[in-house]
Protein backbone atom coordinates (compact mmCIF):
# COMPACT_ATOMS: atom_id res chain seq x y z
CA UNK A 1 0.00 0.00 0.00
CA UNK A 2 3.22 2.39 0.55
CA UNK A 3 4.29 2.11 -2.41
CA UNK A 4 1.38 1.98 -3.86
CA UNK A 5 0.42 5.28 -2.19
CA UNK A 6 3.54 6.98 -2.70
CA UNK A 7 3.23 6.70 -6.60
CA UNK A 8 -0.25 8.12 -6.36
CA UNK A 9 0.69 10.96 -3.84
CA UNK A 10 3.43 11.80 -6.35
CA UNK A 11 1.38 11.50 -9.97
CA UNK A 12 -1.54 13.45 -8.51
CA UNK A 13 -3.88 11.03 -8.04
CA UNK A 14 -5.16 11.89 -4.35
CA UNK A 15 -7.90 14.05 -3.13
CA UNK A 16 -8.04 16.02 -0.47
CA UNK A 17 -10.91 17.07 2.30
CA UNK A 18 -10.97 20.13 4.67
CA UNK A 19 -12.98 20.68 7.64
CA UNK A 20 -13.23 23.21 10.20
CA UNK A 21 -14.92 22.18 12.86
CA UNK A 22 -15.88 23.70 16.32
CA UNK A 23 -12.66 22.38 17.94
CA UNK A 24 -10.10 21.08 15.31
CA UNK A 25 -9.33 21.88 11.67
CA UNK A 26 -9.14 18.47 10.26
CA UNK A 27 -7.36 17.56 6.61
CA UNK A 28 -7.18 14.06 5.08
CA UNK A 29 -6.14 12.97 1.71
CA UNK A 30 -7.48 10.05 -0.10
CA UNK A 31 -7.22 7.78 -3.24
CA UNK A 32 -10.50 7.48 -5.47
CA UNK A 33 -11.65 5.02 -3.82
CA UNK A 34 -12.17 6.53 -0.13
CA UNK A 35 -9.03 4.86 1.41
CA UNK A 36 -7.32 7.37 3.82
CA UNK A 37 -3.55 7.93 2.99
CA UNK A 38 -2.94 10.67 5.75
CA UNK A 39 -4.26 12.49 8.37
CA UNK A 40 -3.53 16.32 9.60
CA UNK A 41 -5.27 18.44 12.52
CA UNK A 42 -5.00 21.51 14.52
CA UNK A 43 -7.17 22.32 17.62
CA UNK A 44 -9.02 25.29 18.21
CA UNK A 45 -11.87 27.16 20.02
CA UNK A 46 -14.39 29.64 19.63
CA UNK A 47 -14.29 33.36 21.75
CA UNK A 48 -17.13 34.71 23.51
CA UNK A 49 -16.31 38.40 22.73
CA UNK A 50 -19.11 41.02 23.06
CA UNK A 51 -22.16 38.37 23.87
CA UNK A 52 -20.98 36.99 20.22
CA UNK A 53 -19.36 33.25 19.85
CA UNK A 54 -17.04 34.06 16.93
CA UNK A 55 -13.68 32.60 15.48
CA UNK A 56 -11.03 35.54 14.35
CA UNK A 57 -10.61 34.71 10.40
CA UNK A 58 -6.89 34.85 10.91
CA UNK A 59 -7.56 32.21 12.84
CA UNK A 60 -9.16 30.36 10.27
CA UNK A 61 -6.09 30.83 8.02
CA UNK A 62 -3.71 29.48 10.48
CA UNK A 63 -5.18 26.51 11.95
CA UNK A 64 -5.65 25.68 7.77
CA UNK A 65 -2.15 25.71 7.00
CA UNK A 66 -1.11 24.15 10.61
CA UNK A 67 -3.39 21.32 9.87
CA UNK A 68 -2.33 21.05 5.97
CA UNK A 69 1.08 20.84 7.05
CA UNK A 70 0.82 18.23 9.78
CA UNK A 71 -0.94 16.38 7.02
CA UNK A 72 2.53 16.94 4.94
CA UNK A 73 4.60 15.91 7.50
CA UNK A 74 2.74 12.37 7.43
CA UNK A 75 3.51 12.63 4.19
CA UNK A 76 6.73 12.98 4.13
CA UNK A 77 7.25 10.98 7.13
CA UNK A 78 5.27 7.53 5.70
CA UNK A 79 6.14 8.33 1.82
CA UNK A 80 8.96 10.38 1.52
CA UNK A 81 7.47 12.55 -0.92
CA UNK A 82 5.60 15.35 -0.40
CA UNK A 83 2.12 16.92 -1.98
CA UNK A 84 2.81 18.77 -5.24
CA UNK A 85 -0.48 17.76 -7.30
CA UNK A 86 -3.69 16.82 -6.28
CA UNK A 87 -6.72 15.88 -8.52
CA UNK A 88 -9.48 17.79 -6.44
CA UNK A 89 -10.07 19.35 -3.28
CA UNK A 90 -13.19 19.97 -0.88
CA UNK A 91 -13.83 22.22 1.83
CA UNK A 92 -16.32 21.52 4.81
CA UNK A 93 -17.11 23.59 8.07
CA UNK A 94 -19.71 24.29 10.47
CA UNK A 95 -23.24 25.19 9.23
CA UNK A 96 -25.04 28.34 9.57
CA UNK A 97 -24.19 31.39 11.12
CA UNK A 98 -23.29 34.63 9.27
CA UNK A 99 -20.47 36.12 7.31
CA UNK A 100 -20.62 39.65 5.46
CA UNK A 101 -18.72 41.46 3.39
CA UNK A 102 -18.59 44.74 0.95
CA UNK A 103 -17.93 45.48 -2.29
CA UNK A 104 -14.28 45.44 -1.32
CA UNK A 105 -14.51 42.28 0.15
CA UNK A 106 -14.07 44.08 3.62
CA UNK A 107 -15.50 41.89 6.36
CA UNK A 108 -18.32 44.22 7.71
CA UNK A 109 -18.81 42.34 10.81
CA UNK A 110 -17.64 39.45 13.45
CA UNK A 111 -18.10 36.16 12.48
CA UNK A 112 -21.25 34.73 14.29
CA UNK A 113 -21.21 31.41 14.35
CA UNK A 114 -23.71 28.42 14.85
CA UNK A 115 -23.27 28.72 18.40
CA UNK A 116 -25.08 32.40 19.14
CA UNK A 117 -29.13 32.25 20.18
CA UNK A 118 -29.38 36.36 19.30
CA UNK A 119 -31.87 36.18 16.75
CA UNK A 120 -35.00 34.75 18.58
CA UNK A 121 -37.13 37.88 17.06
CA UNK A 122 -35.92 37.47 13.63
CA UNK A 123 -36.02 34.26 13.70
CA UNK A 124 -40.18 34.38 14.79
CA UNK A 125 -41.04 36.62 12.32
CA UNK A 126 -39.27 34.90 9.42
CA UNK A 127 -40.68 31.75 10.22
CA UNK A 128 -44.09 32.96 10.55
CA UNK A 129 -43.32 35.27 7.31
CA UNK A 130 -42.41 32.44 5.32
CA UNK A 131 -44.57 29.38 7.07
CA UNK A 132 -41.37 27.63 7.02
CA UNK A 133 -39.38 27.00 9.99
CA UNK A 134 -36.09 29.64 10.26
CA UNK A 135 -33.93 28.55 12.61
CA UNK A 136 -31.90 31.26 14.93
CA UNK A 137 -28.70 30.11 13.76
CA UNK A 138 -29.38 30.83 10.19
CA UNK A 139 -27.62 32.89 8.21
CA UNK A 140 -30.77 34.72 7.22
CA UNK A 141 -31.54 35.07 10.64
CA UNK A 142 -28.64 36.71 11.29
CA UNK A 143 -29.09 38.96 8.20
CA UNK A 144 -32.94 40.02 8.97
CA UNK A 145 -31.84 40.53 13.08
CA UNK A 146 -28.81 42.65 11.78
CA UNK A 147 -31.19 44.58 10.02
CA UNK A 148 -34.01 45.03 12.88
CA UNK A 149 -30.86 45.89 15.01
CA UNK A 150 -30.48 48.58 12.57
CA UNK A 151 -26.64 47.93 12.29
CA UNK A 152 -25.13 50.30 10.08
CA UNK A 153 -22.82 47.30 8.12
CA UNK A 154 -26.43 46.08 6.52
CA UNK A 155 -26.42 48.91 4.18
CA UNK A 156 -23.19 47.73 2.85
CA UNK A 157 -23.51 44.24 2.14
CA UNK A 158 -22.07 42.83 -1.24
CA UNK A 159 -22.14 39.04 -0.04
CA UNK A 160 -22.91 37.20 3.01
CA UNK A 161 -21.87 33.34 3.30
CA UNK A 162 -21.17 30.64 5.30
CA UNK A 163 -17.93 29.19 7.24
CA UNK A 164 -16.74 26.97 4.40
CA UNK A 165 -18.25 29.20 2.14
CA UNK A 166 -15.53 31.47 2.67
CA UNK A 167 -13.09 29.35 3.31
CA UNK A 168 -13.90 28.08 -0.49
CA UNK A 169 -14.20 31.80 -1.88
CA UNK A 170 -10.67 33.08 -0.96
CA UNK A 171 -9.33 29.41 -2.20
CA UNK A 172 -10.61 29.98 -5.71
CA UNK A 173 -12.62 33.33 -6.05
CA UNK A 174 -15.75 31.52 -6.53
CA UNK A 175 -18.75 32.95 -4.74
CA UNK A 176 -20.52 29.39 -4.44
CA UNK A 177 -22.09 26.97 -2.04
CA UNK A 178 -23.20 23.27 -1.65
CA UNK A 179 -26.79 22.45 -1.65
CA UNK A 180 -26.74 21.23 2.00
CA UNK A 181 -25.02 24.12 3.68
CA UNK A 182 -26.78 26.47 1.35
CA UNK A 183 -30.13 25.01 2.62
CA UNK A 184 -28.94 25.96 6.22
CA UNK A 185 -28.59 29.87 4.90
CA UNK A 186 -32.13 29.68 3.22
CA UNK A 187 -34.95 27.79 2.52
CA UNK A 188 -33.91 25.35 -0.50
CA UNK A 189 -36.80 24.73 -2.87
CA UNK A 190 -36.05 21.09 -3.20
CA UNK A 191 -37.36 20.72 -7.09
CA UNK A 192 -34.84 23.61 -8.83
CA UNK A 193 -32.44 22.73 -6.36
CA UNK A 194 -31.92 26.47 -5.73
CA UNK A 195 -33.23 28.63 -3.15
CA UNK A 196 -36.60 29.08 -3.19
CA UNK A 197 -37.73 31.91 -5.30
CA UNK A 198 -41.18 32.86 -3.90
CA UNK A 199 -39.83 33.13 -0.26
CA UNK A 200 -37.03 35.26 -2.29
CA UNK A 201 -39.29 37.50 -2.94
CA UNK A 202 -41.14 37.43 0.28
CA UNK A 203 -38.30 38.67 1.98
CA UNK A 204 -37.16 41.37 -0.65
CA UNK A 205 -40.69 42.99 0.42
CA UNK A 206 -40.23 42.63 3.84
CA UNK A 207 -37.04 45.09 3.59
CA UNK A 208 -37.88 47.03 0.70
CA UNK A 209 -38.53 49.82 2.97
CA UNK A 210 -35.04 49.70 4.11
CA UNK A 211 -34.15 50.93 0.52
CA UNK A 212 -30.60 48.68 0.66
CA UNK A 213 -29.13 48.75 -2.91
CA UNK A 214 -28.62 45.18 -2.70
CA UNK A 215 -31.55 42.47 -3.12
CA UNK A 216 -30.92 39.28 -1.60
CA UNK A 217 -30.20 36.99 -4.66
CA UNK A 218 -27.90 39.15 -5.19
CA UNK A 219 -25.88 38.39 -1.99
CA UNK A 220 -26.67 35.07 -1.45
CA UNK A 221 -24.01 32.21 -3.14
CA UNK A 222 -24.70 30.39 -6.29
CA UNK A 223 -26.12 26.77 -5.01
CA UNK A 224 -24.21 23.56 -6.87
CA UNK A 225 -24.89 20.06 -6.62
CA UNK A 226 -22.74 17.47 -5.76
CA UNK A 227 -20.62 15.94 -8.78
CA UNK A 228 -20.74 20.03 -9.97
CA UNK A 229 -17.44 21.44 -10.60
CA UNK A 230 -16.69 24.52 -8.02
CA UNK A 231 -13.69 26.58 -9.83
CA UNK A 232 -10.13 25.55 -9.31
CA UNK A 233 -7.63 26.79 -6.75
CA UNK A 234 -5.65 29.79 -7.51
CA UNK A 235 -1.90 30.79 -6.63
CA UNK A 236 -3.47 32.84 -4.03
CA UNK A 237 -5.31 29.59 -2.79
CA UNK A 238 -2.68 27.83 -3.13
CA UNK A 239 -0.14 30.25 -1.06
CA UNK A 240 -2.81 30.14 1.70
CA UNK A 241 -3.36 26.25 2.18
CA UNK A 242 0.79 25.76 1.89
CA UNK A 243 2.98 28.43 2.24
CA UNK A 244 5.60 26.33 1.50
CA UNK A 245 4.99 26.34 -2.15
CA UNK A 246 5.44 22.67 -2.59
CA UNK A 247 1.79 22.63 -3.93
CA UNK A 248 1.03 23.61 -7.44
CA UNK A 249 -2.36 25.34 -8.52
CA UNK A 250 -5.14 24.13 -10.81
CA UNK A 251 -6.61 21.44 -9.27
CA UNK A 252 -10.66 21.32 -9.59
CA UNK A 253 -12.74 21.66 -6.08
CA UNK A 254 -16.43 20.26 -5.40
CA UNK A 255 -18.74 22.54 -3.83
CA UNK A 256 -18.64 23.72 -0.48
CA UNK A 257 -20.96 21.58 2.50
CA UNK A 258 -21.61 21.96 5.83
CA UNK A 259 -20.91 19.25 8.40
CA UNK A 260 -24.01 17.98 8.68
CA UNK A 261 -23.50 17.15 4.88
CA UNK A 262 -20.33 15.66 5.06
CA UNK A 263 -21.52 13.62 8.07
CA UNK A 264 -23.77 12.22 6.02
CA UNK A 265 -21.37 11.13 3.55
CA UNK A 266 -19.10 9.71 6.08
CA UNK A 267 -21.41 7.52 7.57
CA UNK A 268 -23.62 6.64 4.08
CA UNK A 269 -26.48 7.67 5.26
CA UNK A 270 -27.94 9.83 2.08
CA UNK A 271 -30.71 7.41 1.54
CA UNK A 272 -34.39 7.82 2.11
CA UNK A 273 -35.18 6.51 5.38
CA UNK A 274 -31.54 6.43 6.93
CA UNK A 275 -30.12 9.25 9.21
CA UNK A 276 -27.65 9.71 11.13
CA UNK A 277 -26.46 11.58 14.23
CA UNK A 278 -23.11 13.60 15.00
CA UNK A 279 -22.26 13.86 18.30
CA UNK A 280 -19.41 16.56 19.58
CA UNK A 281 -19.55 20.09 20.76
CA UNK A 282 -23.10 20.08 19.46
CA UNK A 283 -25.24 17.30 18.16
CA UNK A 284 -28.38 17.04 15.21
CA UNK A 285 -29.88 14.13 13.74
CA UNK A 286 -30.71 13.99 10.24
CA UNK A 287 -33.01 11.80 8.30
CA UNK A 288 -33.93 11.73 4.83
CA UNK A 289 -37.27 11.86 4.30
CA UNK A 290 -39.43 10.25 1.42
CA UNK A 291 -41.91 13.31 1.48
CA UNK A 292 -42.03 16.54 3.07
CA UNK A 293 -43.53 17.11 6.96
CA UNK A 294 -47.55 17.89 6.89
CA UNK A 295 -46.60 20.78 8.58
CA UNK A 296 -43.90 23.55 10.14
CA UNK A 297 -42.08 22.53 13.50
CA UNK A 298 -39.73 24.54 15.21
CA UNK A 299 -37.83 21.70 16.62
CA UNK A 300 -37.33 20.53 12.65
CA UNK A 301 -35.14 22.24 10.42
CA UNK A 302 -35.61 21.13 6.66
CA UNK A 303 -31.81 20.95 5.06
CA UNK A 304 -30.57 18.87 2.32
CA UNK A 305 -28.10 15.93 1.47
CA UNK A 306 -25.07 16.87 -0.59
CA UNK A 307 -27.24 15.56 -3.77
CA UNK A 308 -30.06 17.83 -2.87
CA UNK A 309 -32.65 15.27 -1.25
CA UNK A 310 -34.79 16.75 1.39
CA UNK A 311 -33.75 15.93 5.22
CA UNK A 312 -34.93 16.54 8.70
CA UNK A 313 -33.11 18.20 11.27
CA UNK A 314 -33.26 17.90 14.82
CA UNK A 315 -30.54 19.97 16.27
CA UNK A 316 -29.20 21.13 19.48
CA UNK A 317 -26.14 23.23 20.53
CA UNK A 318 -25.07 21.39 23.26
CA UNK A 319 -23.41 17.81 23.85
CA UNK A 320 -20.30 16.76 24.82
CA UNK A 321 -19.02 19.62 26.72
CA UNK A 322 -20.21 19.68 30.18
CA UNK A 323 -19.68 15.11 30.10
CA UNK A 324 -15.82 16.41 28.56
CA UNK A 325 -15.39 18.67 32.24
CA UNK A 326 -16.76 16.03 34.15
CA UNK A 327 -14.61 13.63 32.59
CA UNK A 328 -11.34 16.22 33.49
CA UNK A 329 -12.33 16.11 36.98
CA UNK A 330 -12.49 12.62 37.39
CA UNK A 331 -9.29 12.60 35.03
CA UNK A 332 -7.88 15.42 38.09
CA UNK A 333 -8.49 13.07 41.02
CA UNK A 334 -6.83 10.13 39.66
CA UNK A 335 -3.84 12.22 39.55
CA UNK A 336 -4.16 12.86 43.25
CA UNK A 337 -3.33 9.82 43.55
CA UNK A 338 -0.74 9.13 41.14
CA UNK A 339 -2.58 7.03 38.49
CA UNK A 340 -2.07 7.99 35.16
CA UNK A 341 -4.14 7.07 32.55
CA UNK A 342 -4.59 8.09 28.38
CA UNK A 343 -7.97 9.98 27.55
CA UNK A 344 -9.02 6.99 25.58
CA UNK A 345 -8.97 4.50 29.02
CA UNK A 346 -10.76 6.92 31.09
CA UNK A 347 -13.33 7.67 28.09
CA UNK A 348 -13.99 4.17 27.92
CA UNK A 349 -13.68 2.91 31.58
CA UNK A 350 -16.21 5.54 33.00
CA UNK A 351 -18.29 4.63 29.78
CA UNK A 352 -18.28 1.08 30.69
CA UNK A 353 -19.51 1.47 34.32
CA UNK A 354 -22.37 3.41 32.72
CA UNK A 355 -23.49 0.16 31.56
CA UNK A 356 -23.84 -1.06 35.21
CA UNK A 357 -26.87 1.94 36.19
CA UNK A 358 -30.39 1.90 36.42
CA UNK A 359 -32.04 2.44 32.88
CA UNK A 360 -33.84 5.47 34.28
CA UNK A 361 -30.46 6.88 35.37
CA UNK A 362 -31.41 6.47 39.18
CA UNK A 363 -33.67 9.57 39.20
CA UNK A 364 -31.02 11.80 38.77
CA UNK A 365 -30.98 15.12 36.57
CA UNK A 366 -28.43 16.82 34.58
CA UNK A 367 -28.78 19.37 31.82
CA UNK A 368 -25.52 20.54 29.49
CA UNK A 369 -26.28 23.81 28.52
CA UNK A 370 -22.98 25.57 28.02
CA UNK A 371 -24.31 28.13 25.39
CA UNK A 372 -28.44 28.68 24.99
CA UNK A 373 -30.56 25.92 23.25
CA UNK A 374 -33.15 27.13 21.16
CA UNK A 375 -35.18 23.69 20.96
CA UNK A 376 -35.50 24.10 24.42
CA UNK A 377 -36.35 28.23 24.71
CA UNK A 378 -32.98 28.94 26.09
CA UNK A 379 -30.85 32.32 25.10
CA UNK A 380 -28.16 31.31 27.43
CA UNK A 381 -26.88 28.56 29.43
CA UNK A 382 -25.80 26.71 32.78
CA UNK A 383 -24.65 23.46 32.95
CA UNK A 384 -26.19 21.91 36.08
CA UNK A 385 -26.71 18.61 38.06
CA UNK A 386 -29.40 17.85 40.39
CA UNK A 387 -29.55 14.85 42.65
CA UNK A 388 -32.80 14.49 45.04
CA UNK A 389 -32.02 13.18 47.98
CA UNK A 390 -34.22 9.84 47.10
CA UNK A 391 -32.59 9.41 44.19
CA UNK A 392 -29.82 6.64 44.06
CA UNK A 393 -26.79 8.87 43.71
CA UNK A 394 -24.39 6.26 42.47
CA UNK A 395 -21.34 6.76 39.88
CA UNK A 396 -23.10 4.33 37.01
CA UNK A 397 -26.31 6.43 37.56
CA UNK A 398 -24.12 9.82 37.35
CA UNK A 399 -22.43 8.80 34.21
CA UNK A 400 -25.57 6.80 32.57
CA UNK A 401 -27.16 10.87 33.30
CA UNK A 402 -24.53 12.87 31.40
CA UNK A 403 -24.78 10.81 28.57
CA UNK A 404 -28.60 11.01 28.36
CA UNK A 405 -28.56 14.16 28.73
CA UNK A 406 -26.16 15.07 25.64
CA UNK A 407 -29.12 13.88 23.35
CA UNK A 408 -31.35 14.67 25.29
CA UNK A 409 -32.41 18.33 23.39
CA UNK A 410 -31.97 16.46 20.11
CA UNK A 411 -34.53 13.98 21.48
CA UNK A 412 -36.99 15.91 21.36
CA UNK A 413 -36.93 16.95 17.98
CA UNK A 414 -36.76 13.55 16.93
CA UNK A 415 -39.73 12.53 18.73
CA UNK A 416 -41.56 15.34 16.78
CA UNK A 417 -40.40 13.70 13.66
CA UNK A 418 -41.24 9.67 14.60
CA UNK A 419 -44.18 10.29 17.02
CA UNK A 420 -46.23 13.42 15.33
CA UNK A 421 -45.52 12.84 11.56
CA UNK A 422 -44.88 8.89 11.70
CA UNK A 423 -41.55 8.88 9.91
CA UNK A 424 -40.19 5.35 9.95
CA UNK A 425 -36.23 5.54 10.24
CA UNK A 426 -34.61 2.02 9.30
CA UNK A 427 -31.14 2.86 10.83
CA UNK A 428 -29.13 5.72 12.24
CA UNK A 429 -25.45 6.09 11.70
CA UNK A 430 -23.79 7.41 14.39
CA UNK A 431 -20.06 9.31 14.46
CA UNK A 432 -18.60 12.16 16.49
CA UNK A 433 -16.18 11.54 19.40
CA UNK A 434 -18.79 9.81 21.65
CA UNK A 435 -18.88 7.26 19.89
CA UNK A 436 -15.04 6.44 20.38
CA UNK A 437 -16.30 3.93 23.48
CA UNK A 438 -18.67 2.28 20.66
CA UNK A 439 -21.19 0.50 23.01
CA UNK A 440 -22.28 2.35 25.74
CA UNK A 441 -23.06 5.39 23.42
CA UNK A 442 -24.61 3.73 20.78
CA UNK A 443 -27.11 1.92 23.68
CA UNK A 444 -28.05 5.30 24.64
CA UNK A 445 -28.51 6.69 21.62
CA UNK A 446 -30.27 3.47 20.38
CA UNK A 447 -32.98 3.76 23.75
CA UNK A 448 -33.35 7.48 23.11
CA UNK A 449 -34.44 6.90 19.71
CA UNK A 450 -35.83 3.33 19.73
CA UNK A 451 -33.93 2.96 16.75
CA UNK A 452 -31.15 0.75 15.85
CA UNK A 453 -27.76 2.46 15.75
CA UNK A 454 -24.63 1.63 13.83
CA UNK A 455 -21.21 2.46 13.51
CA UNK A 456 -19.11 2.55 10.62
CA UNK A 457 -15.04 1.57 11.24
CA UNK A 458 -15.06 4.62 9.36
CA UNK A 459 -17.14 7.12 11.46
CA UNK A 460 -14.61 8.40 13.11
CA UNK A 461 -13.13 10.00 10.50
CA UNK A 462 -15.73 12.77 10.51
CA UNK A 463 -16.52 15.74 8.00
CA UNK A 464 -13.15 15.67 6.48
CA UNK A 465 -13.15 12.65 5.17
CA UNK A 466 -16.76 13.00 3.68
CA UNK A 467 -16.03 16.40 1.57
CA UNK A 468 -12.69 14.64 0.11
CA UNK A 469 -15.39 11.96 -0.86
CA UNK A 470 -17.17 14.42 -2.83
CA UNK A 471 -14.25 15.64 -4.66
CA UNK A 472 -13.34 12.21 -5.33
CA UNK A 473 -16.70 11.87 -6.63
CA UNK A 474 -16.30 14.65 -9.17
CA UNK A 475 -14.31 12.06 -11.42
CA UNK A 476 -17.66 9.43 -10.81
CA UNK A 477 -20.39 11.33 -11.85
CA UNK A 478 -21.86 8.73 -14.52
CA UNK A 479 -23.12 6.59 -11.42
CA UNK A 480 -25.44 8.23 -8.36
CA UNK A 481 -23.77 9.75 -5.13
CA UNK A 482 -25.75 6.71 -3.44
CA UNK A 483 -23.97 3.79 -5.99
CA UNK A 484 -20.64 5.82 -5.02
CA UNK A 485 -21.25 5.28 -1.70
CA UNK A 486 -22.85 1.72 -1.69
CA UNK A 487 -20.21 0.39 -4.34
CA UNK A 488 -17.30 1.93 -4.23
CA UNK A 489 -16.67 3.46 -0.85
CA UNK A 490 -18.83 1.22 1.55
CA UNK A 491 -18.71 -1.93 -0.12
CA UNK A 492 -16.64 -4.16 2.23
CA UNK A 493 -17.58 -1.96 5.08
CA UNK A 494 -19.59 -3.69 8.54
CA UNK A 495 -22.27 -1.93 10.38
CA UNK A 496 -21.71 -2.41 14.11
CA UNK A 497 -25.00 -2.10 14.82
CA UNK A 498 -26.38 -2.19 18.72
CA UNK A 499 -30.35 -2.77 18.50
CA UNK A 500 -32.78 -0.85 21.28
CA UNK A 501 -33.45 -2.92 24.18
CA UNK A 502 -36.89 -2.60 25.72
CA UNK A 503 -35.98 -1.88 29.00
CA UNK A 504 -33.19 0.96 28.29
CA UNK A 505 -35.92 2.41 25.74
CA UNK A 506 -38.32 2.77 28.78
CA UNK A 507 -35.79 3.67 30.83
CA UNK A 508 -34.67 6.71 28.47
CA UNK A 509 -38.50 8.03 28.33
CA UNK A 510 -38.79 8.23 32.08
CA UNK A 511 -35.37 10.22 32.35
CA UNK A 512 -36.53 12.59 28.92
CA UNK A 513 -40.05 12.81 31.21
CA UNK A 514 -37.65 14.24 34.30
CA UNK A 515 -35.66 16.37 32.26
CA UNK A 516 -38.53 18.15 30.33
CA UNK A 517 -40.27 18.75 34.17
CA UNK A 518 -37.00 20.29 35.29
CA UNK A 519 -36.54 22.87 32.65
CA UNK A 520 -37.90 25.70 34.48
CA UNK A 521 -34.86 25.18 36.87
CA UNK A 522 -32.91 25.31 34.15
CA UNK A 523 -34.15 28.58 33.01
CA UNK A 524 -33.51 29.80 36.45
CA UNK A 525 -30.07 28.59 36.53
CA UNK A 526 -29.27 29.96 33.55
CA UNK A 527 -30.47 33.46 34.24
CA UNK A 528 -28.72 33.30 37.30
CA UNK A 529 -25.44 32.59 35.66
CA UNK A 530 -26.04 35.63 33.43
CA UNK A 531 -26.68 37.70 35.91
CA UNK A 532 -23.16 36.96 37.72
CA UNK A 533 -21.25 38.37 34.52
Amino acid sequence: MCSNAKTLIENGQTYLGIELGSTRIKSVLIDVNGNILAKGSFEWENHFVNGIWTYPLDEVWTGIAQSYQDLSSVVRDKYNTVIRHISAMGVSAMMHGYLAFDEQDNQLAEFRTWRNNTTAVAADQLTDLLQYNIPQRWSIAHLYQAILNQESHTKDIAYITTLSGYVHWQLTAQQVLGIGDASGMFPIDSTTKDYDRRMINTFNELISQQHFNWKLENILPKVLVAGESAGLLTEKGCRLLDPTGNLQAGCVLCPPEGDAGTGMMATNSIKVKTGNVSAGTSAFAMVVLEKPLSQVYRDLDMVTTPAGDLVAMAHSQNCSSDLNAWFQVFDEVLNVFNIKVTPDELYAGLFNKALEATPDGGGLLSYCFYSGEHGVNLTTGCPLFLHPAKADFSLANFLLVQLYTAFGAMKLGMDTLTKKESVNIEKIFAHGGLFKSKETAQKALSAALNVPVAVLETASEGGAWGIALLAAYMQQTSISLTDYLDKIVFVNSSDNVVNPEPNWVQGYETFIQRYKNGLAIEQVAANFATNQN
